[in-house]
């Protein structure tokens, strides 16, 4: 149920955006640009409640807070459409990425981490992961034709009523209604503020911050600017972006591969290989990208790399610290990490085409260097006079 409730989630909440925001402009007589900046407000938001939100998951049952942001959610989408004015799309998509942060993949993870065992986590979340990779396959095309069909204002009042019966109804059935098993045993763990400031001054931590932020600055300006890069070398628009488009179907294999992978090789070796495949991929795509062939192999080998840090995060996170404070060590992580995403498209768009796959290059290597650099496993959640990782549950 995780699984669709993403899917949908993601289709209603995020990709939509690409085709409405036009005729919002339209509507609203403004640019699209300053219509984009609410889709990036929403982004700062989510951002803003990922630690609030883990710290909750962490000690509370899910249920009532994801059943009540996917309400939440269905009905900014409903209120954007009724908007007239500018600073009403703004407000809605302040909703939004709120209802993004307590009710999507990070979330969920935090759900499935607390009430999975250890043995069916990897799968629980690869599954979640696969299903929600064809967000933007099912709901962009359904958005386009609905837009053309009913105009965007009817659109997103049918897909509002489609969010709020699948995700509301899901979470309120499938979610648990108990409470983390730590925190229902009265599991002694310290507040989680001091939980940040021990992981603020733990160096592996850090490298975990390096190691996610770069690779999802890289593949953010990747998935952005690889059509009109590989346009600029000379290839033609449509054959350009159907290359492109390799990165959603290869994501999956990627993240399957990964995780077939680790039954016989930490993750942390299977995730920074991967990440060192991408690097090799983005400095060999300005030698070899000239031809169909060479676009075809560089674009496959780092599509494979496309979802596979999704579904690392969670389970380098469990590795290291244990599943007890899952949620806020997950939402510390989470806060650098979307701003990263967001900024680097942007920042990319100033460079030149060669100079930024050699910076993609570089982003993808140095996240693999910091994954195997050895880590001290220093406890920073639970008892901190017991060193490394705290026990699973389940």
């Amino acid at each position: 149920m995780l699984a669709i409730t993403a899917t949908v989630g993601y289709g209603v909440l995020f990709y939509t955006f690409s085709v409405v925001v036009a005729p919002i402009a339209a509507d609203l007589h403004t640019t699209t640009t300053t219509v984009t900046g609410a889709y990036t407000l929403s982004v700062l938001v989510a951002a803003a409640v990922a630690v609030p939100v883990g710290r909750y998951l962490d000690r509370r049952p899910a249920r009532g807070l994801m059943t009540v942001t996917a309400a939440l959610g269905s009905a900014a989408v409903a209120g954007l459409s009724r908007a007239t004015a500018l600073w009403q799309v703004y407000a809605a998509f302040v909703l939004i990425g709120i209802a993004a942060a307590a009710s999507l993949y990070e979330a969920g993870f935090t759900v499935v981490v607390h009430q999975l065992g250890a043995a069916r986590r990897a799968g629980a979340v690869l599954t979640i992961t696969i299903v929600g990779g064809l967000a933007s396959t099912i709901f962009i095309p359904a958005t386009g034709w609905l837009n053309h069909a009913y105009g965007w204002r009817t659109a997103l009042i049918i897909l509002a009523g489609l969010h709020a019966a699948i995700t509301i109804t899901g979470h309120a059935l499938a979610i648990p209604a108990t409470a983390p098993a730590a925190a229902a045993r009265g599991h002694d763990t310290p507040p989680p503020a001091r939980i940040t400031r021990r992981l603020l001054r733990d160096r592996g931590f850090w490298l975990l911050i390096v190691a996610f932020v770069a690779h999802g600055a890289a593949t953010s300006a990747v998935s952005v600017h690889l059509v009109s890069y590989l346009t600029h070398i000379g290839h033609p628009a449509t054959t350009a972006a159907t290359i492109a488009g390799m990165l959603g179907a290869l994501s999956v294999t990627g993240r399957i591969a990964a995780t077939a992978a680790t039954r016989r090789w930490q993750i942390t070796t299977t995730t920074a290989a991967v990440f060192a495949l991408q690097a090799t991929a983005a400095a060999a795509l300005p030698w070899l990208g000239a031809t169909v062939a060479g676009a075809v192999t560089c674009v496959a080998a780092f599509g494979l790399g496309f979802g596979v840090g999704t579904i690392a995060r969670p389970a380098i996170v469990v590795q290291r610290y244990g599943a007890t404070d899952y949620g806020t060590i997950s939402g510390t992580l989470t806060v650098p990490l979307t701003l990263a995403k967001a900024a680097a498209p942007l920042a990319a768009a100033g460079l030149s085409a060669n100079v930024l796959m050699a910076t993609v290059a570089l982003l993808c290597l140095a996240g693999a260097l910091a994954l195997r650099l050895p880590t001290p496993m220093t406890a920073v959640v639970g008892d901190a006079s017991r060193p490394g990782p705290a026990p699973e549950d389940g």
